[in-house]
């Protein structure tokens, strides 16, 4: 007969024990890791969003600074008609930032950032200024039901206090149902975001988880 052998119990304490050890250092670093691939995710976003914004105004400088026939700054950006920013209406504004897309389908026009700048702009700049973008939306019963959809928005201020806030879904806040909740308060204090200033084209990265 052929002798069976296998592990003794002092062997497969020694295991578990080793195993413990391994958990005990490795988890923290995993988590840690995992909050850094959010902070890269929402960095990563905010650089290519703001190559975008500055490539679309170099564009309208580059032609001359273009207008429509209502006399509104207006560019071709890689195929598609966008609405830029008037410059000083109302002051501070700078001319030549994106602010919709043309035809705006709905979405109110915006150019001098006042009572016609909504949420909505934020998701046609989103849609417009980047390459296949990842999915987008301002309802947050859609960020819940949906699949394919990686980042909520809204906007506050107006005037050239108006803001873009862009969020990572993951870094949102959730209720007992699991379900994400709408950002409220100060915005800036929620989540992995950036924020858009069409004003200025200012754009800030803000990281909370």
């Amino acid at each position: 007969m052929r002798k069976q052998s296998g592990f003794t119990l002092i062997e497969l304490v020694i295991v578990v024990v080793i195993l413990g050890f391994l958990a005990v250092t490795a988890i923290p670093k995993f988590i840690n890791l995992t909050d850094q691939a959010k902070q890269a995710n929402i960095e990563g976003m905010a650089g290519g969003f703001a190559t975008g914004i500055s490539l679309a105004r170099a564009q309208w400088e580059a032609e001359a600074r273009p207008t429509d026939s209502n006399n509104r700054n207006i560019v071709d950006y890689d195929g598609t008609d966008v609405l830029l920013t008037t410059e000083n209406k109302p002051a501070g504004i700078r001319g030549g930032y994106i602010v919709a897309s043309v035809p705006t389908g709905g979405v109110n026009n915006g150019e001098t950032l006042t009572s016609g700048f909504s949420d909505n702009n934020c998701v046609d700049i989103w849609n417009s200024i980047l390459q296949q973008p990842p999915g987008l939306t301002n309802d947050i019963s859609v960020l819940n039901n949906s699949n394919g959809l990686d980042y909520y928005t809204t906007n506050s201020g107006s005037g050239a206090d108006t803001l873009c806030h862009y969020f990572l879904k993951e870094t949102l806040n959730k209720n007992a149902a699991g379900d994400f909740v709408a950002p409220t308060g100060t915005l800036t204090d929620v989540g992995n975001s950036f924020t858009y200033r069409p004003a200025t084209s200012q754009i800030i990265v803000y990281i909370n988880i």
